[in-house]
């Protein structure tokens, strides 16, 4: 490597990227009736929509078939070879077979094609060569025809295969947009992921409760609270009425704002000293919207009521840290 000059090196991975991206401009050119007798193929299709294919092409379309189940399109991936070695029996009649090839001469793919028309599935050609054995019997064909590859030799499939993968992500985006896939779909398909926990999570999922969420009545001296919340291992005790409503909260803060003020402070009632009608957030609510009530407020705690207002948990910062919604 060393005998190469690093400007010559950079403009040699420009010339890649600026041959793939012309690739997938002309793309736009074959946005035709095809491509729209295709989609709606797909998008009639009342099973699964399999792909399959070989080599680089099979790659993308192991990468399609998963952008498709987790943007609301039930979808597997099957490989060309393994199909006539038994996995054919995956295939119904009511499903779509998507076919990745780019010379549609590809001789597993030949193989394949007349045992998918015997079940009866319809097929659709991703494909760079529409005059293809493949081509003439698939039910909707996408051209993905391309100039050239980025590879000097014009022998490993660069170009083409971007231009697969982007006509790829076209198909899924005009799926999902057609089904209304929207937020609180994605996030459910992904929910271990940071939208699925922001859009999912909810306060009661996250909160900490029982012996961790220390309650006081509104008697209760401030010395028997502070044993409480050091018990608990937290920084406030929610303070209740006789009903088991909430009514208040005693924090660290109002601990120090009042040593200050009172001297025999341990042996006061606590809902002297307490903050009243605190700042909450309900257990049903989205653990995102937790966070943004902390935020505006700039508090680092706040107590966590049920329907009938009744401190349920307690919820602060690290707990939210905790769960990635922060």
């Amino acid at each position: 490597m060393d005998k190469f000059k690093s400007k010559e090196i950079i403009n040699w991975a420009k010339e890649v990227l600026s041959i793939e991206a012309e690739g997938i401009a002309s793309l736009e050119d074959s946005l035709d009736d095809n491509f729209l007798s295709a989609v709606r193929i797909l998008s009639a299709c009342r099973g699964k929509i399999v792909v399959t294919g070989m080599g680089k092409a099979g790659i993308i379309g192991q990468k399609f078939s998963a952008t498709l189940s987790s943007t609301g399109t039930s979808s597997f991936w099957l490989h060309a070879a393994e199909a006539v070695h038994g996995d054919l029996g995956r295939i119904e009649e009511k499903d779509v077979v998507v076919v990745l090839s780019y010379s549609g001469e590809t001789e597993e793919i030949k193989n394949l094609i007349p045992f998918i028309r015997q079940i009866g599935a319809k097929i659709i050609a991703i494909t760079g060569n529409l005059r293809s054995s493949l081509n003439r019997y698939v039910d909707g064909s996408i051209n993905v025809r391309i100039n050239k590859e980025a590879c000097p030799l014009g022998l490993a499939p660069t170009t083409s295969t971007t231009a697969m993968l982007a006509a790829c992500d076209a198909i899924s985006v005009v799926l999902q947009k057609i089904k209304g896939f929207k937020e609180k779909d994605f996030a459910f398909f992904h929910p271990r992921g940071s939208l699925g926990r922001k859009l999912l999570l909810t306060v009661k999922d996250i909160m900490r409760k029982k012996r961790f969420n220390p309650i006081v009545n509104e008697g209760t001296l401030v010395k028997d609270v502070l044993v409480k919340i050091t018990s608990a291992h937290a920084g406030a005790a929610s303070v209740v009425d006789s009903s088991n409503r909430l009514i208040g909260i005693f924090t660290d803060g109002d601990l120090r704002r009042n040593l200050e003020r009172y001297s025999n402070l341990l042996r006061k009632k606590v809902k002297d000293v307490m903050t009243k009608n605190p700042i909450v957030v309900k257990d049903a609510d989205l653990a995102s919207q937790a966070l943004k009530v902390l935020e505006v407020k700039k508090i680092d705690e706040v107590p966590v009521v049920d329907k009938n207002y009744h401190p349920v948990g307690m919820l602060d910062v690290q707990d939210l840290i905790a769960a990635g919604i922060l």
